[in-house]
């Protein structure tokens, strides 16, 4: 099993253990063993954080409009420098968060780089200043001339998932960057390195003290609840489950702070009576990739009544064909591991169990697998017989669970796919177009693809409706998310007095 290095701190332009020498395991999914070790931040170091980030963006020009392309040339020299250290990506995602080979060739890694290119090119899109024109008010009697500006919204933390770390991270750090904010990065405890790497190479690329700052630990919760209640911090950026979300959210109040969640998801794929590649469409939603660890899956399959049985077959056949072609960490062409821990593992059990006690037919899968190794197993499983409301159709299971749910007509599944407290992605497949723009209309959800098509990218906004979260990331308008909006006007005579 491959030892990755010691994950550190990174304070105030500083690479640096915990200030009492703590460190913290790092636990391989793969195998339940130690992987690394990593320093566990005390409440001083994460003072020591704040107090940095809060310094480099109220004494420096870092949010400074004139300093915008020194900004997106250093983000540039960063990325450059995560390109040069690929393998030490792979290694961190395959080794921290239980990604295969293959998944790192996915989100893990490479669509995890694209985005932040992603990031670089839509930079110019940005509207930093905007004409409002002139406007006449009676109540001062002249007329104003008035511009928008769009400032940095000051001190960020990024509180991070273990699901897919640098996807994430890129998502945040790199966003706010580029908006002009100071940023700490607070990874989970599972996937410490992932977090680390950044502040690694921002000393090695130049950045200026206290504008990136890591920082993490063994307890999950300490430095995330220190930055939601310290009236320093300005935003907090947080992807993770919704019970933390609304947390964060009512903490966060107290000081007023901006809040940004993108939080869980019960997605539905929604199959017509009349998809063209019917047999397809069904079979490619098993739940495989990273073990169903995402919270943009579609983990709810709703397929026409009249097709059902149908379904159920080519399921079956879908799951055989892929049988035990998972779960081998040297396989470079597999797409599903094992789960993140021991905990989730223990979860995503008792789910299933849940299942079955609830009425529905374990149709494939349901079990541990301790024969794949010592690390945290579970075959993929599929529950067919489901209702919407049990809870394994209503509640996120994070694992390699798919539920399959019989409707009436396209009313019927536009009902079942909203009748869920969350809204994140989802799908439909039609042989027509108008039909299946009307459904993906009528799905209340922050993003739906037509026959497949993919509507998350780098460029273009991801985040979610009702419980799925608050705000967008990615694209220009992840960027914008880390501004403020200033007005500014003057009188028209003061304008041309000046000319």
């Amino acid at each position: 099993m491959t030892a990755l290095p010691d994950a550190k701190l990174f304070i105030d332009g500083e690479l640096r253990g915990a200030s009492d020498g703590g460190t913290f395991d790092v636990i391989s999914p793969w195998s339940g063993e130690v992987s690394g070790k990593a320093a566990d931040a005390t409440k001083d170091d994460i003072e020591l954080a704040i107090c940095a980030a809060r310094r480099a963006f109220d004494e420096t020009n870092w949010g400074d409009p004139e300093n915008r392309q020194n900004r997106l040339d250093l983000v540039t020299r960063l990325r450059d420098a995560f390109t040069e250290n690929r393998q030490r990506l792979v290694d961190l995602s395959v080794h921290e968060a239980g990604a295969t080979k293959g998944s790192c060739n996915m989100a893990h890694v490479s669509m995890a780089m694209d985005g932040w290119d992603d990031f670089i090119n839509v930079f110019d899109q940005v509207e930093w200043e905007k004409d409002c024109g002139d406007r006449h008010s009676d109540l001062v009697q002249s007329t104003s001339k008035r511009i928008r500006l769009r400032e940095p919204a000051g001190v960020v933390a990024a509180i991070t998932p273990w699901n897919v770390p640098l996807y994430v991270n890129i998502g945040k750090v790199v966003a706010a960057l580029l908006a002009g904010c100071t940023v700490i990065l607070k990874p989970a405890p599972d996937t410490p390195g992932a977090g680390a790497i950044f502040g690694e190479l921002a000393e090695k690329v130049g950045f200026p003290k206290g504008v990136i700052n890591v920082i993490f630990g063994k307890d999950p919760a300490l430095a995330g609840e220190t930055m939601v209640q310290d009236p320093r911090v300005d935003v907090i950026s947080f992807t993770g489950s919704t019970a933390i979300g609304r947390h964060i959210l009512e903490e966060g109040a107290k000081t007023m702070k901006r809040v940004f969640l993108e939080l869980g998801g019960k997605s539905a794929k929604i199959v017509l009576d009349d998809a063209p590649n019917f047999a397809m469409d069904v079979g490619m939603t098993m739940l495989i990739v990273h073990a169903g660890q995402g919270c943009a899956v579609q983990s709810r399959l709703l397929v026409p009544r009249s097709r059902y049985e149908e379904a159920k077959e080519i399921l079956k056949g879908a799951y055989g064909s892929f049988g035990d072609n998972w779960g081998d960490i040297e396989a470079d062409g597999q797409i599903m591991g094992p789960v993140i821990s021991r905990k989730q593992h223990d979860r995503i059990m008792n789910y299933i169990e849940i299942g079955q006690d609830e009425g529905a037919t374990l149709l494939v899968g349901g079990k541990s697998r301790p024969d794949k190794g010592s690390g945290f197993f579970i075959e993929p499983t599929c529950f067919v017989d489901v209702t919407n409301d049990m809870r394994i159709a209503q509640e996120e299971i994070f694992g390699p669970v798919l539920v399959v749910i019989p409707f009436e007509d396209d009313e019927d599944a536009i009902r079942i796919a909203n009748d869920s407290e969350y809204g994140l992605a989802g799908g439909v497949s039609s042989g027509d177009f108008d039909r299946a723009m009307k459904v993906a209309r009528g799905v209340r959800t922050g993003s739906m693809g037509i026959n497949n098509g993919m509507a998350i990218a780098g460029d273009v906004p991801f985040g979610g409706y009702k419980h799925s979260g608050i705000g967008r990331e990615w694209g220009v308008e992840g960027i914008e998310e880390f501004t403020e909006l200033k007005m500014i006007a003057w009188p028209v005579e003061t304008a041309e007095a000046a000319e």
